[in-house]
């Protein structure tokens, strides 16, 4: 952490103890498992989105870098725009049969639910 981080102590309570050192809480990331030991699901939502429908791909174990990236790719072959977030790819709009087709040339197991 930078000395001058004062974005991440938001929050923080002053202290008055001259050997008080700042210490957050840091959750470490699983390691990413290989491609042939994933077991993507990939679905349709309607839930919740004002009537449009996402593809949402779940149960992707591994880091927040490696969600980015498998998001970007998705993204980029099915010419839409997405996100990744708590674990999950959210693709906008009905590519199931296409996302799963991308995932498995990756290498991935995947599966339409």
């Amino acid at each position: 952490m930078s000395i001058n981080d004062w974005k991440s102590r938001l929050g923080t309570v002053y202290s008055t103890n001259p050997d008080f050192e700042y210490t957050s809480e840091t959750t470490e990331e699983q390691e990413t498992l290989a491609p042939g030991k994933q077991r993507l699901r990939v679905a349709l939502d309607r839930r919740n989105r004002g009537g449009k429908q996402v593809t949402l791909v779940a149960d992707f174990v591994g880091t927040n870098d490696d969600l980015k990236k498998l998001c970007k790719l998705l993204k980029q072959k099915c010419g839409v725009g997405g996100t990744a977030k708590e674990g999950e790819i959210i693709i906008q709009g009905d590519f199931r049969d296409k996302i799963v087709q991308i995932l498995t040339e990756a290498g991935y197991k995947a599966r339409k639910i």
